[in-house]
């Protein structure tokens, strides 16, 4: 059954257009789980940690594509529901463009300043090689990494997120065939880690390229003729910044957490600080993927003045967003455990700070659906503003909050309090945005 995004949208048919997103964005964090554990295990802590010093850096640049492909693609989708394709497939060809020449911009001024922000991040003189290394390697890669980024969202709006997904598990499996190659077989260290995640972001890249170039593409979207225009550049970026602010924001709280580890419990603070990042991608990817299938659906209705469509979706991913959360919650207590052991199972004092760290920081399931969702809800109605004041408090403002003043209270505890204490402080600012938007948008 082929499902358009113009349709009305029961539990069954909503969860089986987003399934593939959801899959395609726990793929994707299981592929990023399987170069922290190869470089963990084959190369060491001190490696695993360089590598999470450096990557807040890395996560800053890769969110110009999650900006412009989830601001990109809730405006093409406004405009397919206003029903003018035409200028759709315009500002579709124009995005993506502009996606190419950043990206490689991006790459050059990463390079050249790698060095001096990995010591900026908290790097010492025993990990900076393998922060320079890593980083140098992975950023010659940037601009297939924003154009997976974008594509994943373009293919959404396109009614194919089946692509999406065997685009994501193509470039999973080049990514995890290459880890065990580079890193396990010929022991290449961080430089083998670099060159498996850049090649499997060149896989993600182009084959959607290839895909939209092609005569078989039967989509509502195609490339066309398309010059530059500054006002739907402005506004994708617009539509898109609470994307761009949550890798900047999760970048600088990055930062202050490692900081704060480096000083309460050294490098192995900073290793299970990993840990926790690697191991809560694959949870938070489904939040993350049911919203990012969910947008185009969104901004399609509101651009065709569907309200009572809106409000179905509303509800309807509010209880899904909700169920979803207290599930991880009991699936991620159970498992917090088995996940340190697999991480850092060599080393008995790491293995339990890392639990107890986990356990913690689980709990915050529970309630970060609806964030996620709220801010991308926005994002489709193509209200930037509200978009980017909830990731801004979310990702940023409470985060710097809670690190700065639990820790001195709690000790290392402190610290793992500090990301549920700001996710729980952030629900009220989603709840209040989203009641004020109820009379503007009719849902």
């Amino acid at each position: 059954m082929i499902i358009r995004l113009s349709d009305h949208f029961t539990y069954k048919k909503l969860i089986r257009f987003t399934l593939p997103s959801m899959i395609m964005m726990v793929f994707t964090s299981i592929y990023g789980v399987v170069d922290g554990l190869f470089v963990s295990n084959f190369v060491g802590t001190t490696a695993f940690a360089a590598v999470n010093i450096v990557m807040p850096f890395l996560m800053v640049l890769g969110g110009v594509g999650a900006m412009l492909g989830a601001g990109g693609s809730a405006l093409v989708a406004k405009t397919l529901g206003e029903g003018d394709n035409a200028k759709a497939h315009r500002y579709f060809t124009m995005i993506i463009k502009l996606m190419v020449i950043v990206g490689a911009f991006f790459s050059i001024v990463g390079i050249t300043f790698i060095r001096p922000v990995s010591y900026l991040l908290g790097a010492d003189d025993a990990m900076i090689n393998d922060c320079v290394v890593y980083g140098t390697t992975t950023l010659i890669f940037n601009a297939a990494l924003l154009m997976q980024y974008t594509f994943q969202s373009f293919l959404i709006t396109a009614e194919k997120p089946n692509l999406g997904l065997v685009v994501t598990v193509a470039a999973g499996v080049t990514n995890m065939v290459l880890d065990a190659v580079l890193i396990a077989v010929m022991n290449m260290g961080v430089v083998g880690a670099a060159l498996a995640t850049g090649l499997s972001q060149l896989v993600g890249g182009m084959i959607p390229l290839f895909f939209f170039l092609s005569k078989k593409n039967n989509t509502i979207l195609r490339f066309a003729k398309a010059r530059f225009e500054l006002r739907p550049i402005l506004k994708a970026c617009g539509n898109g910044v609470s994307e761009m602010m949550s890798s900047i924001s999760g970048s600088i709280t990055g930062i202050l957490y490692n900081r704060q580890l480096m000083a309460y419990a050294g490098e192995n603070g900073v290793a299970a600080y990993g840990v926790i990042m690697y191991a809560s991608f694959i949870f938070i990817a489904i939040f993350a993927g049911y919203s990012n299938g969910s947008a185009p659906i969104v901004g399609y209705h509101y651009g065709a003045g569907n309200r009572r469509e809106l409000k179905n979706m509303l509800r309807k991913s509010m209880t899904f967003v909700i169920i979803s959360g207290a599930i991880m919650l009991v699936v991620g207590l159970a498992l917090a455990s088995p996940l340190a052991g697999i991480f850092v199972g060599y080393d008995g004092e790491l293995w339990e700070m890392t639990t107890r760290a986990l356990r913690i920081c689980f709990s915050v399931f529970i309630i970060m659906g609806v964030n996620v969702y709220a801010s991308s809800f926005f994002t489709a109605l193509n209200n930037g503003g509200v978009s980017a004041a909830i990731s801004f408090m979310r990702s940023l403002i409470l985060p710097i909050a809670t690190i700065l003043i639990l820790p001195p209270l709690f000790g290392l505890d402190g610290i793992w309090i500090s990301l549920p204490a700001g996710e729980f402080l952030s629900l009220f600012v989603s709840i209040a945005y989203l009641l004020m938007g109820r009379r503007q948008y009719g849902y």
